[in-house]
């Protein structure tokens, strides 16, 4: 009776054949996806979420400033993230200025850690914008 197969079984020995086939995770690197991912340019984010179509709603740089504060309270938990609301940000007209006070301005509710570490992701990009010029 207790001969038939286990489906279950089955299914988890066919899973551990499919993991064998993928590459490691350590294979993937964060920082070459973070580079394969570009900047949206300024129209097509005033377009998307900004204030094109919502003439009196918030432009996509106020957008992006109020989405770097939300990063920063929650402990800018994602480098990755943080980097690229970064770029952003700067791209759809945001200076340094604007943002260091946005995440100095956000430590009173997030506390100095979160501001430390967020000021140094954004520090990472900004330190990746003068390589550029």
């Amino acid at each position: 009776m207790s001969d038939a197969p286990n489906p279950f079984e089955a299914l988890f020995k066919q899973a551990q054949e499919m993991t064998k086939a993928f590459p490691t995770i350590d294979a993937f690197s964060p920082k070459v996806f973070e580079a394969m991912m570009g900047t949206m340019p300024k129209d097509m984010m005033e377009m998307m979420f900004g204030n094109t179509v919502n003439k009196d709603g918030l432009d996509a740089r106020t957008r992006l400033l109020l989405t770097i504060a939300g990063l920063t309270t929650q402990g800018a938990q994602s480098d990755v993230v943080f980097r690229q609301t970064v770029r952003h940000a700067l791209e759809a007209g945001a200076t340094e200025q604007h943002i260091k006070e946005t995440i100095a301005q956000t430590s009173v509710f997030a506390g100095l850690p979160s501001m430390t570490r967020a000021l140094e992701f954004a520090g990472q990009v900004f330190d990746e914008n003068k390589g550029d010029a």
